[in-house]
């Protein structure tokens, strides 16, 4: 296993926080007349929130150069699977602006973590609410920290899970799918087609779980 495949994920925050806090408070933002713009139903708080995940991508993008390096024993490179993320992270964030210029704060009909009764727009000076987005933004870098001990193949599962319930899905059924489908999705993606050397942890059963799967892969790689 290669190094940058554990500590890829833990960017630089040293110099990214500062980046997104210009982005935050520059005056052209600030100055923005949201309500006589022709910006469809797109409100000041979707616009920083726009910009602070293109920011995140950008700066993720500008990171994966450090380690930019062939792998003779991977056809991808060292930045095949990371740079996948970061398009997936893209294409995310653009498809999240693009339904709230349509349709602005309201809520997807069906959608896993919306209940009927939920209000559509967050009232960020509930104390409540700020502990939600500071353990929505905390719940990546610790699932993180645990990839080098536990392997993101048994991590996995109970981060999705995680955030399902952090965005506030409580019926179990649709939590258990959701997780199951991300997962599958996850793992014929990273570890059947990209076959991405990925961290499998240090610790057992971590790592026996982590063999397990990457012996399912390998036997299903041999059918080709």
């Amino acid at each position: 296993m290669h190094p940058w495949a554990v500590y890829w994920p833990r960017v630089q925050v040293q110099w990214s926080a500062p980046l997104i806090c210009r982005v935050l408070h520059h005056p052209e933002i600030e100055q923005f007349d949201f309500e006589e713009a022709p910006l469809g139903r797109l409100k000041r708080p979707h616009v920083i929130e726009a910009a602070v995940w293109f920011s995140i991508v950008v700066i993720f993008f500008a990171g994966s150069f450090d380690f930019n390096q062939p792998i003779e024993i991977y056809k991808f490179g060292a930045t095949g699977w990371p740079r996948v993320v970061i398009t997936m992270l893209l294409l995310a964030a653009a498809g999240n602006l693009y339904y709230q210029f349509q349709h602005g704060s309201a809520a997807q009909a069906g959608r896993v973590g919306v209940a009927d009764s939920d209000d559509n727009d967050a009232d960020y000076s509930d104390p409540s609410t700020v502990m939600k987005v500071v353990a929505v933004l905390l719940t990546p870098f610790i699932f993180a920290v645990l990839l080098k001990p536990v392997g993101i193949y048994f991590a996995a599962p109970f981060f999705i899970a995680a955030v399902i319930l952090l965005f506030g899905e409580r019926r179990l059924r649709a939590i258990l799918i959701t997780t199951l489908v991300i997962y599958l999705i996850f793992l014929i993606l990273f570890v059947v087609v990209l076959n991405a050397p990925l961290p499998q942890g240090n610790m057992s059963p971590f790592y026996d779980y982590s063999a397990l799967i990457l012996k399912i892969n390998t036997n299903i790689q041999q059918l080709w």
